[in-house]
């Protein structure tokens, strides 16, 4: 306790001093953990889910030593005892979710299996639940108040007061945070992106409206609907760009809102999100806008901040971000001018050696594949996507979106007789 209140800034000797520590010491004595299932049962469950070290004996010495007779019940303060005996700490975002999960509950208790998801670093819907029922007697702005705080500790308490809307989330990934694997996907396809972009700017001496050159249009990149078995280009043309302007424009947002989202949510999920983004681009091109090529990452780019915008509006009042309203407004405004500039590049008249321009429709496939899926993966931090409904519903529509595509692309183009322009 005397560590907890030191580390708020509280000096010993003060009324404050004693009446935090007392209160604090309170609240843990008069907790008992409730004990659902075998002890044996959730020794298991500890080592299939991966815990190491020490943590992994807490089971064993919780059967040897704190429950001989399995009465079902145990203190938290001789609990607390037990760890600290055996040089096994809990973090301090743990110890406040142990605070948090038995205010949550009427009687002082807590599942012994939300006690095993702590100590592993597992948690589920049900967890969330209960902390959040908890986190009222928890400082709002704790993260905040923390000093001597290096360079990159601030920079990932940065994201986690843009990216997460609870505390109790801000806090978790704050002292949970590694910095391995990094962030990698987000900063590895955006430096692709220009090299790519550096190399045809240089071959055809133009940096501007690339898609006007003649020779742009015969990159194994692109995806052209002339060239649809080569079905690589579906992903592929995220590489490719119109100019410097759209480049620019993705560039940025996949650094400023893409980084910090595969940092939080980690690089499984975001690059997932990212690519379906971009593969629903390129489909909904070849059904909606049969004649069109396409080229950029913007499907993606879509995906990832339409998701971070929706989870942002849904969460408003939990969002601790700075100027979220003017931040929302300027987001809008700059998502809407590049959706107009590419309508504008669409439907201007070509240049007789260029044929017809890339399709816009990316950008509002990668706009909903965001709101749908993209904010169901945004809104499950750290939870079990294969646990919850609404993922299995959107990944069916999303599946059955691909299959209808394949199946259009095979026939409807001939039985339709559409009228493509000659591949390059």
């Amino acid at each position: 306790q005397q560590l907890h209140v030191e580390e708020r800034g509280i000096k010993p000797g003060s009324p404050d001093y004693e009446s935090t520590a007392l209160n604090r010491y309170t609240t843990l004595a008069h907790v008992e953990v409730k004990v659902t299932s075998t002890w044996c049962e959730s020794s298991n469950v500890m080592q299939n889910r991966g815990t190491s070290g020490k943590q992994a004996k807490l089971p064993l010495l919780i059967l040897q030593q704190l429950d001989p007779e399995n009465t079902g019940f145990i203190g938290v303060e001789t609990f607390a005892s037990l760890v600290h005996s055996h040089e096994l700490p809990l973090d301090p975002a743990k110890l406040e979710m142990l605070v948090a999960l038995a205010q949550s509950n009427d009687e002082g208790q807590i599942c012994y299996q939300e006690l095993v998801d702590l100590i592993s670093s597992k948690r589920s819907s049900s967890f969330k639940r209960a902390i959040a029922n908890g986190q009222r007697a928890l400082p709002r702005d704790g993260l905040l108040d923390e000093t001597g705080l290096g360079f990159y500790k601030r920079f990932v308490r940065y994201v986690a007061y843009e990216i997460l809307p609870c505390e109790m989330d801000r806090r978790w990934y704050f002292y949970q945070h590694r910095t391995c694997p990094p962030p990698v996907f987000m900063a590895v396809v955006t430096l692709t992106q220009i090299i790519v972009f550096l190399c045809y700017g240089a071959r055809l001496n133009k940096w501007v409206l690339q898609t006007y050159h003649p020779e742009y249009m015969k990159s194994p990149l692109v995806y052209h609907p002339g060239h649809r078995a080569r079905a690589w280009r579906f992903l592929t043309y995220m590489f490719m760009h119109v100019g410097l302007e759209q480049l620019g424009f993705n560039a940025l947002l996949q650094l400023m809102i893409g980084v910090p989202l595969e940092m939080v949510h980690g690089i499984l999920r975001i690059s997932f999100l990212y690519l379906a983004g971009v593969l629903a681009g390129s489909l909904t091109v070849s059904i909606t806008d049969m004649r069109a090529p396409l080229v950029g990452g913007s499907g993606g780019v879509y995906a990832l901040c339409s998701a971070h915008l929706a989870n942002v509006v849904m969460n408003w009042a939990g969002m601790r971000c700075p100027y979220k309203l003017l931040r929302m407004v300027l987001a809008l405004v700059c998502m809407s001018s590049e959706v107009g500039r590419a309508v504008w590049l669409r439907f201007s008249p070509p240049l007789p050696s260029s044929g017809p321009q890339p399709s816009f429709m990316a950008h509002l496939a990668g706009a909903i594949v965001g709101i749908s899926m993209g904010l169901t993966i945004l809104r499950s931090y750290e939870e079990n996507l294969q646990d919850q409904c609404g993922w299995w519903v959107v990944l069916l529509s999303y599946a059955t979106f691909l299959v209808f595509a394949v199946f259009w692309n095979i026939f409807a183009y001939d039985l339709l007789g559409a009228q493509i322009p000659p591949p390059p």
